[in-house]
Order: structure tokens, then sequence, then C-alpha cells
């Protein structure tokens, strides 16, 4: 293991981010964020949300972006009956690194008879990136989690691709606190050997996740398998403890996003009667 002394970012004495986010809403007429503490370079804006919304909540960085050696913790908490949306403000960017790996542990708590969403814009992984990130769910019998998770590698648009650095990415799931799902990402040295290998991602050029864990996951499954047949990507969505599970690689960053946020606006609508559409954020 490297002592963290050793990386490079250390030894030139480059500022490094350590921030958190710790927000919990709870329902006391309506949903109220009861509880926010924060330090640079994360904070949680609330705008004004449309007709039909729930609380929304934009997770903004304002450094724009994590380099080698930051580190970023997130915990969002759903109290009994509270409903909110949590999105972020624009893509989150993973800069290059000189050797240190930036780290983001996330921690979203769901209490009975609460519903979540956690639908932030995609994670854009820069070449030589190196991100360490723990994502881990809880979620209490009645509670229920939409999350989405999108990750492009590459700068594409400046012809970049995530061919050197690192990922390690690993998901828990909980429901009251019993393992449901677990699931672990790992990529490094030959990074474009890897994506571009049709036993792994077969050159996609991003990946994309959908979780919902609630009671009544089990009934979309066979519906969410037949729309993501429809899109333009390699997809599928399983069972797996309760946890509805779908994924998607595509040749083009827009296609994942658009058949993974047409799946999450579906569902929005089909189980809650919300509007069958992203948070405005999303358009911006």
């Amino acid at each position: 293991m490297v002592d963290p002394q050793d990386y490079p970012e250390h030894r030139l004495g480059l500022q490094r981010d350590d921030g958190f986010l710790e927000v919990r809403f709870e329902r006391h007429d309506r949903t109220w964020p009861v509880h926010i503490e924060h330090r640079v370079p994360c904070r949680m804006d609330f705008p004004r949300q449309a007709p039909g919304e729930p609380l929304l909540g934009v997770f903004v960085t304002t450094s724009g972006g994590m380099a080698g050696g930051d580190v970023l913790r997130v915990s969002v908490e759903a109290g009994r009956g509270a409903a909110a949306t949590v999105t972020s403000q624009a893509a989150e960017k993973i800069y290059p690194s000189l050797g240190a790996p930036c780290r983001l542990s996330l921690d979203l708590r769901v209490e009975e008879g609460a519903a979540l969403e956690w639908l932030p814009q995609e994670t854009i992984l820069f070449n030589n990136a190196r991100l360490e990130r723990r994502v881990a769910l809880d979620v209490a019998p009645g509670g229920s989690l939409l999350a989405l998770d999108l990750v492009v590698f590459g700068r594409l648009a400046r012809g970049e691709r995530f061919a050197s650095g690192a990922l390690h990415d690993a998901w828990r799931v909980r429901r009251g606190g019993r393992l449901a799902w677990a699931d672990a990402l790992g990529l490094s040295g030959d990074i474009a050997a890897q994506v571009a290998d049709p036993a792994g991602f077969g050159g996609a050029t991003a990946a994309g996740l959908v979780l919902l864990v609630a009671d009544d996951a089990a009934a979309w499954v066979d519906e969410a398998r037949a729309r993501l047949a429809r899109g333009a990507c390699r997809a599928g969505a399983t069972l797996v403890g309760g946890v509805l599970v779908a994924r998607a690689l595509g040749a083009e960053p827009e296609h994942v996003r658009r058949d993974l946020t047409d799946l999450v606006a579906w569902l929005r609508a089909a189980r809650s009667g919300r509007p069958a559409r992203m948070p405005r954020f999303w358009s911006i």
C-alpha cells in the first residue's frame, strides 16, 4: 500500500479538497431539509421545484470537479414520510492525477415510508484520472430509493479517451440493514484494452446504472426490460435481492443518457404519478 505522503501531490504541496455534505430530510406538513452541514467544495441548493415535483436539492461542488488527492463525503437521509429528489448542477469531472486517487463516498439512507430519488448527472473520467468511489445505500422496508449513475470514459468532445489511470467503484445495497446487492468494478493498467475488449465493455464510451430499491421493485422489471430493448444501447434489467438493477453500455454517451433517463422518467410517472421527466437541471 502506498503511503499518501509519497504521492506527488503531497510532495509538491498541492492544495487538496477535503469536503463533505450531510443532509437530512423530514416531513413536517411537507418535506423540509432539517439538517444541513457542509464543508467546501460541497454544498446543496434548494431551487423552487416545478409543480407536481417533490422537494428538490441540487448538489454542487464549487471546485468544478475532483483531482488526485481530493476527498469528498456525501450523506443524504430521508426520514419517515419524506419525499425528496437530489440531482447535481452539472456533470462531475474527475481530472488527471499525478498519482494519488481521489476518493468519493456516498451514503444514502431511506426510512420507512420515505421516498428518495438520487439523480445526479454523469461522471466524466479524464485520461489519467484515478477515482476510488464507495456507495452505500440502506433502504428500510416501506421506503423507496430510485438511483441513477452514469460514467463517461473520457473527455470525448476533445477526442480524449480514458485509456490510463484507475477506477475502483464499489456499491452496497441494504434492505433494513441486510445486504441485498453488491457490486464492484476495478479498472487499471491498460484500460483502453479492457474497455475495448468484447468480454469487457465492448468498446463502449459510457456505462450507466439504474437501481430501484422498493417493496414493489419486482413489478417493474418486465416493462423495464422491454423499454431498454427498444433503446440504442446494450442494456438489460433484472431483479437481485428484491432490487431492480438496470444497466446500459453505449457507443455514444448520449445514447446511454437518453435510454436510462427515459427509464427513470417512466418509473417516476408509473410509480408515483409524477411527470415523466427528469429534474429541470438535466436540460440546462
